[in-house]
């Protein structure tokens, strides 16, 4: 509902004509060049009643040289024609392309530094956001572009015909300005319809390419399920709902449509029926009721070609407010901002102060209830607890994905809030149970680990001897310029796994976040990964977050939580004496191996 609310408010035109503001030179070309094409048309009829007049004179010599003009000054009319018709089109089709292309950068640097809690709302899936960074920027040429083009010669022509009408005869300029109105009222029927549509098919749209991606992304999956079919019909009924309900509206605007093109023909045969009442009194030469009938038909014929654009403005109309809407968005954990403590390095120690936190998409459900825990620097401490107690959440808010609700995370006795966010980042390495790597080379996805610098080969291939994946990349015809596949896809799980180790190690980070990065592997794999782990937590302060209890037995310090709660610490045999909460983990995971 309040979505709804907002996209009836368009954008302000101060707004508009700043966000355009690099391609108006342009746009004004344009402007000029579709003024002059619109004057052009009323032009014609003018030059039509002129003929006929000199059609009724007898004199052959005379009606042979008049024609010889009258050939020039079409002549003349064609080039002039051309020019500006070439540089109206021409001119605001590179102004509209740059726009489109602008405003996608603009939304997609906006959609990727948005807080992490924007893309857990289910409307900010991929598939919609991805709906709004294609379809939406390129709807907006709708109102720019050729669009506005038309509506400039369409207005221009408009006026010129109308200016005509009442200067040869006022008497039927009037009658032909009373046909405007309905005009424009045709124009916002019209236009009150598409907006309706325009919001189904946008939802529509943005549905079904959730579905599409979804089913794409997962298409193993999918295919080993032979769930085909069951996709393609999730996707063609997301498509099929506005249109039953858009049946009725597309019958009215129909009738609204065809209202505004008809008026042409009415105020056409409107003029001609009461012009030639004229004639006949004599109030009105028949040359000049020419000049005035086909001036305004012109004109209407002009406005009518401009009320067919009217969808097309009314849509990217919407588009642009929602895409206003999305560039309004600040985050509050800004990465880009300037703001904040930067700090050379860190010695690594971590403190959790009585620390309160529940996911924005989820606020009825409480993670951490009060959490107080501390990680001296150079230690290896591992979170252990069953799921949901709050052990992945410790991480993200080390990384400060998220901030608090209550208390506070020190990292060496600075508040994470107050610390700069790109450069406190720049501390930390993580390895996830499900590591993402890019679609390049193996070298590249290393060499990702280090953004302030471009790390030479030397680095990366220190970084993977670390991770213990030097000997296998080693072993690959192209070595580290051996692509990985569309996420990783070339590679198996232990292999993914070294190489975010190693991208992780590239940094040389003094606190290394893992969670869970061992218990996606088969045995084999996990103990080579555990290997790699081993070395890369030497020198630095280590937090693990571990489901397999055998993996962090060595660990200088296990902290057991349950909701979202410190219940137990200590090393694993002091933790099993104590026969507590760690102690049935223990008991339940060996008795079933």
């Amino acid at each position: 509902e309040e979505e709804e609310v907002e996209v009836k408010s368009a954008p302000s035109p101060t707004r508009l004509l700043k966000i355009s503001a690099p391609e108006w030179p342009f746009a004004v070309v344009g402007a000029l060049s579709a003024v002059i094409v619109g004057i052009h048309f009323p032009l014609y009829g003018i030059i039509f009643g002129d003929i006929l007049g000199v059609l009724s004179n007898d004199d052959t010599d005379v009606v042979r040289k008049e024609s010889v003009y009258y050939s020039l000054l079409f002549l003349l009319l064609a080039v002039t024609s051309f020019i500006f018709t070439f540089l109206q089109t021409f001119m605001f089709s590179i102004a509209g392309e740059r726009l489109t292309s602008r405003l996608r950068k603009l939304v997609f640097a906006n959609i990727i530094t948005q807080d992490i809690s924007f893309f857990d709302h289910p409307k900010n899936s991929v598939g919609s956001l991805c709906s709004r960074l294609t379809a939406d920027a390129s709807s907006v040429q709708g109102a720019t572009g050729s669009r506005i083009s038309a509506v400039l010669q369409a207005i221009s022509t408009m006026i010129v015909s109308i200016f005509i009408g009442l200067y040869y005869n006022y008497k039927i300029g009037l009658v032909v300005l009373a046909f405007v109105p309905l005009v424009l009222l045709a124009a916002f029927l019209e236009g009150r319809i598409v907006r309706g549509q325009a919001e189904g098919e946008r939802a529509a749209t943005e549905g079904a390419s959730k579905v599409a991606i979804e089913a794409i992304e997962s298409i193993r999956t999918v295919a080993a399920l032979h769930q085909e079919d069951t996709f393609y019909h999730h996707f063609h009924d997301a498509l099929l709902e506005p249109h039953k309900k858009s049946k009725l509206k597309a019958h009215v605007r129909g009738l609204a449509y065809g209202f505004g093109q008809g008026l042409q023909a009415f105020a056409f045969a409107t003029s001609l029926y009461y012009g030639s009442r004229l004639v006949g009194a004599g109030e009105l030469p028949y040359s000049e009721l020419m000049k005035v009938t086909e001036g305004v038909i012109i004109g209407t014929m002009m406005v009518g070609q401009t009320i067919a654009f009217t969808p097309d403005y009314q849509k990217a109309k919407i588009a642009a407010v929602r895409i206003f809407q999305l560039l309004d968005l600040k985050p509050v954990i800004d990465v880009f901002s300037q703001d904040g403590l930067a700090r050379p390095s860190i010695s690594g120690n971590i403190r959790f102060k009585k620390v309160y936190f529940n996911y924005p998409s989820r606020p009825d459900v409480k993670i951490l209830r009060g959490l107080d825990l501390e990680i001296e620097p150079g230690k290896t401490v591992a979170l252990v607890g069953s799921s949901g107690c709050g052990k992945s959440t410790c991480i993200q808010l080390i990384e400060r994905f998220y901030d608090t609700l209550q208390g506070k995370v020190f990292i060496d006795d600075e508040n994470v809030k107050d610390l700069n966010v790109a450069n406190h980042r720049s501390h930390l390495g993580l390895v996830s149970q499900e590591p993402v790597l890019f679609s390049y080379s193996i070298g590249e996805n290393i060499a990702y680990g280090d953004n302030s610098r471009k790390p030479d080969m030397n680095e990366i291939i220190a970084a993977a001897r670390k991770a213990n994946i030097h000997n296998f990349v080693s072993t690959l015809p192209k070595g580290y310029e051996t692509p990985v596949g569309d996420k990783g896809a070339q590679l198996s799980g232990g292999q993914k796994q070294r190489v975010a180790i190693a991208r992780a190690l590239l940094r040389d980070p003094k606190i290394l976040l893992l969670d869970e990065a061992t218990s996606a592997l088969d045995t084999e794999s996990e103990k080579i990964v555990q290997e790699a782990l081993d070395k890369a937590r030497t020198g630095r302060t280590c937090l693990i977050i571990a489901h397999r209890l055998t993996t962090i037995q060595n660990a200088d310090l296990i902290i057991v939580i349950h909701k979202g709660r410190v219940v137990e610490k200590g090393t694993h045999q002091e933790l099993l004496n104590l026969k507590g909460h760690y102690y049935k983990l223990h008991n339940t995971q060996a008795s079933s191996i």
